[in-house]
């Protein structure tokens, strides 16, 4: 994807005009890997317990390099030399650090309790997803909505540093300390140790963005910035989305047989999930407005508010709670709500880009 600078009034219908087939019905794809891997994980016996088998660490293999490839893409697009420009920049990342570390999952745990105030195992579950802060597929929702490539990679670091350290510490807070202080039980103790965070933060954001950087830095010396801008990144770039969809089709055909046979449960789970996707985006897209960030970085700062990392959810939920406990049931919920109406804002977020003045973005492919 190559961005360039046009007035505001650029025709809408213009730039949906120029994406190509895979970019322009991106929804149905999703939909349709959504019920490929459910489909899979239903009719094919055994098939969700031989891809839970393929892991090391208690992180899937099948699932982390559909990740690195949906994410390599996107970073060897990220200008590394602007980065500074993006650090400094103290209204957009310390607006990160309070959405994403402060009201996040205090949002998440009082909508756990809300929506769920009788099924302990999967409010507990919930609120694990909201201390879980996006590090990975946050990357491609960015890139879709045309967001601030290198805000998107400083963003997701930052919060990748702040995981490690405060996930623990949160989790404390918010299944053990606080609910006894407000009388709501005697609460849950997390088993997940820093070291396991960090391996989380090295696979699934270290890996590709070692990739990324060399990449861009290589290309750039060997054939130039142009023609590594406009011959080499078209080539790369779809295999973000190829990597995307095969994630969806692993995860959904890991937990197939469990979504469809609790149709009525999950859609307890879905219902403050929704709420939470709703606060967080449209709260925090409203903030960067406020606060005068312009259109590229208020995308990118919606997008890391409101996504989760699912992939650490679901490892801290199975690896304390048990395979099929409740707990682990809504990590995987999380994912099945959040792909969808992550993708419905990606198109929310570039129908908004016209209230951004005085400058708006087209893309190309």
């Amino acid at each position: 994807m190559t961005r360039t600078e046009a007035p505001a009034t650029t025709d809408e219908a213009s730039v949906v005009a120029k994406l190509s087939t895979l970019d322009r019905f991106l929804a149905v794809w999703i939909l349709l890997a959504m019920a490929l891997g459910l489909g899979l994980g239903r009719l094919i016996p055994g098939l969700n317990d031989a891809l839970a088998k393929v892991e090391i660490g208690g992180i899937s293999l099948p699932i982390a390099a559909g990740l690195l490839i949906m994410m390599y893409p996107v970073l060897a697009k990220v200008r590394y030399d602007k980065l500074d420009a993006v650090t400094g920049d103290k209204k957009l990342m310390i607006s990160s650090l309070v959405i994403n570390w402060i009201a996040g999952p205090a949002i998440m745990f009082a909508l756990a309790w809300i929506f769920l105030p009788d099924l302990p195992e999967y409010r507990t579950g919930l609120i694990i997803v909201g201390l879980a802060r996006c590090i990975a597929m946050v990357i491609i929702w960015n890139d879709l909505a045309c967001g601030d490539r290198e805000a998107a990679a400083v963003l997701v670091a930052l919060n990748s540093v702040f995981q490690v350290i405060a996930f623990g510490l949160l989790g404390w807070l918010y299944l053990d300390l606080l609910p006894g202080w407000l009388g709501l039980g005697e609460g849950e103790h997390l088993d997940i140790s820093m070291g396991k965070i960090a391996l989380n933060v090295v696979i699934f954001l270290g890996i590709p963005l070692v990739a990324g950087f060399l990449t861009r830095r290589f290309g750039e010396q060997k054939m130039g910035r142009e023609k590594y801008e406009n011959t080499f990144l078209p080539k790369i770039g779809p295999w973000a989305l190829y990597g995307l969809l095969f994630t969806i089709v692993i995860l959904f055909a890991l937990q197939g047989k469990t979504i469809t046979s609790q149709p009525l449960d999950v859609a307890r789970i879905a219902l403050p999930l929704l709420v939470y996707f709703a606060l967080m985006w449209f709260g925090t897209f409203l903030l960067g407005k406020v606060i005068g960030l312009n259109y590229d970085r208020t995308a990118t700062l919606a997008f890391t508010a409101a996504g989760n990392n699912f992939e650490l959810a679901i490892a801290v939920a199975i690896a304390t709670f048990g395979v099929t406990s409740g707990q682990a049931l809504s990590g995987v919920v999380g994912p099945l709500i959040e792909v969808p109406a992550l993708v419905a804002l990606v198109y929310v977020s570039l129908a908004w880009r016209k209230k951004f003045a005085p400058t708006a973005i087209t893309t190309t492919r």
